[in-house]
């Protein structure tokens, strides 16, 4: 089989254009279609899908012809010193805010090694939809930031962005030791204290029986997906999850236009230990299954990993980052579901203003409750007198001085 091959050669420094055959203007890709729209005269051009297949590439074969050469490949490209974050962009920008972390950043040319896109996923979620789910998301927040809802305001903050992905397939084997536990029961007799006498009672007790065992578990994990960016918490992407990886489309450049793509920071070998951290629970699941019983102990394991293999893929997000006391804050939404997820700001003047009032309405309530209780004591008097009642009041209640009366008996 032929070794895979970095992208090496591009055919120009710019990115592709797509030109509007009736104006002139640039096209760009239309979400949840297949056509390229140009948003001044509105013409549209079909997009004539690859009939490539999308293969998955051979992992070893390419970490040894990755290590044997130094190929490299001349771009314009987004790097943001902040973050970290390099992109693809569109062919008239060349300069403006990084929409991973807010910063300024500046085109510029420069070498770096990057395997080639095999697949992606078109956006689906328009812009005006992601701005409106959005929105409605930013709404549910309690104790945000003003700053963030006039953020938030501003429809062009969000970018639409295809963030690189590692997808990986591998055949594992597991050997395992470890100790299976069985539950049984036995009768324990104990005194207990029953009306100032002490009394014998017997009592049910479950224990566990364990016992050492060794075994062997497979499993053929598919498209382990691996998120290649470091400018993305991987606690926000993973709440994106699952995506439609069935629908991958061979990659074509004419899904890109209009839209930016981050270059992965991710590189494969690493990644492939990210996907080995996720095949491990479902490896220990399994194991647990294997040993039975009631409770499991797993002591040791070995897992060989045979028939690896991996796409680079790219996965459509619309994308937002706001600045807040020096820290960055993302938000994101998945531009095939309309899943919205992100770190949010919390307002310390609004929880400070929040506490201030419940302690306002806590004392409120507490002056109302004696008001009622003093209320309902004086009722009480009257309502006896009303009946021919004369009841004992405390001199000190009615604000008078009590006199001693002399009584003279016939």
């Amino acid at each position: 089989m032929q070794a895979p091959e970095f992208s090496s050669s591009a055919p120009s420094l710019e990115p592709r254009r797509f030109p509007c055959t009736q104006c002139g203007a640039s096209l760009e890709f239309a979400p949840g279609t297949d056509t390229l729209r140009c948003e001044h005269c509105g013409h549209q051009n079909q997009i004539t899908r690859s009939t490539t297949r999308i293969l998955e590439e051979d992992f070893r074969q390419m970490l040894k012809a990755s290590a044997s050469s130094t190929p490299t490949q001349e771009e314009i490209a987004m790097d943001c010193v902040s973050c970290g974050a390099s992109y693809r962009f569109d062919a008239a920008t060349h300069a403006g805010q990084c929409p991973f972390c807010g910063a300024p950043v500046v085109a510029k040319t420069r070498q770096h090694r990057q395997l080639p896109v095999q697949a992606l996923l078109p956006f689906q979620v328009k812009r005006e939809q992601a701005w409106t789910l959005f929105q409605n998301w930013l709404s549910g927040l309690w104790f945000a930031p003003n700053r963030l809802q006039n953020y938030a305001r501003n429809e062009s903050r969000l970018a639409g962005m295809y963030v690189p992905y590692w997808t990986y397939d591998a055949a594992t084997t597991t050997t395992y030791q470890g100790e299976r536990g069985d539950n049984y029961t036995v009768q324990e007799r104990y005194l207990a204290l029953e009306n100032g006498q002490q009394v014998e009672r017997i009592q049910t007790i479950i224990k566990v029986r364990w016992t050492p065992v060794t075994g062997q578990v497979s499993r053929f994990f598919d498209d382990v997906l691996v998120l290649a960016s470091r400018s993305l918490p991987p606690t926000v992407t993973q709440q994106l999850e699952p995506w439609d990886l069935a629908n991958l489309v061979p990659y074509q450049e004419d899904y890109l236009s209009g839209f930016q793509s981050q270059m992965y920071q991710v590189d494969l070998e690493h990644g492939f230990k990210y996907a080995q951290a996720r095949m491990a629970a479902t490896i220990q699941q399994d194991i647990a299954h294997d040993i039975g019983g009631d409770h499991q102990r797993i002591n040791g394991l070995d897992t060989r990993y045979g028939e690896i293999r991996y796409k680079h893929v790219l996965l459509p997000i619309w994308l937002s980052a706001f600045r807040f006391r020096d820290k960055t804050y993302r938000f994101v939404v998945n531009g095939r579901t309309g899943e919205v997820q992100g770190e949010r700001p919390y307002s310390p003047f609004k929880i400070a203003l929040a506490i201030l009032l419940a302690i306002l309405l806590l004392g409120g309530s507490l002056v109302l409750w004696q008001y009622f209780s003093a209320s309902q004591s004086w009722s009480l008097p009257q309502a006896g007198m009303r009946y021919g009642l004369t009841p004992s009041i405390p001199s000190k209640i009615l604000g008078v001085t009590q006199l001693p009366v002399a009584c003279k008996v016939d």
